[in-house]
């Protein structure tokens, strides 16, 4: 039989085992980039101090959230789809509608006419801002100014759509995280 005395280090030894296998396989997942973190938006963040502020334009809803999105000088089928998913998009806010505000970007070549079957607020913007939202980029502001997150444009009807799901999943966390606005 096995003496007290090896028992004891055999033990210990599995003992020591247990504790150090798991953090060595942490380090070793966390340092080859094996592990993807818990970001659970679906939009891409902007880098932070980006803001109507440092874009030289004037707040159009201070205090309020905001998702703007800058018309084309032709507003063509994508165009309309996009418009459609940001009135959908409010819509589907539900109780929270009155805390966002959709802002249509409007410079001197946007095709203003696309904007008759809809009832959005508009806005002239600076044109560091229209380079932000070049290729009908949606961007989410929130209600101190600053520009959070983006979400590219995309290409087909169906895409759009779940484009438009992921605005609103990522504007009711942020609306249930934020205590201003």
């Amino acid at each position: 039989m096995n003496s007290p005395k090896k028992n004891g280090k055999k033990t210990l030894l599995l003992l020591l085992l247990a504790f150090a296998v798991p953090v060595i396989a942490a380090k070793l997942i966390l340092s080859f980039g094996l592990y993807n973190g818990g970001a659970t938006n679906k939009g891409e963040l902007l880098e932070v101090g980006m803001s109507y502020q440092s874009l030289d334009m004037t707040n159009p809803q201070p205090r309020e959230w905001q998702l703007l999105y800058q018309l084309p000088a032709i507003c063509d089928t994508t165009c309309l789809d996009r418009l459609y998913i940001l009135q959908q998009s409010h819509i589907a806010m539900g109780r929270n509608q009155d805390r966002v505000h959709t802002i249509i970007m409007l410079d001197e070549n946007s095709d203003s006419a696309a904007l008759s079957s809809f009832d959005f607020m508009t806005a002239t913007p600076t044109p560091a801002l229209t380079q932000l939202l070049k290729d009908q980029a949606f961007v989410v502001v929130d209600p101190l100014g600053s520009m959070v997150m983006s979400y590219p444009i995309t290409s087909s009807h169906q895409a759009q759509i779940m484009q438009g799901k992921a605005i609103v999943a990522d504007l009711r966390k942020m609306l249930k995280l934020s205590r201003i606005g």
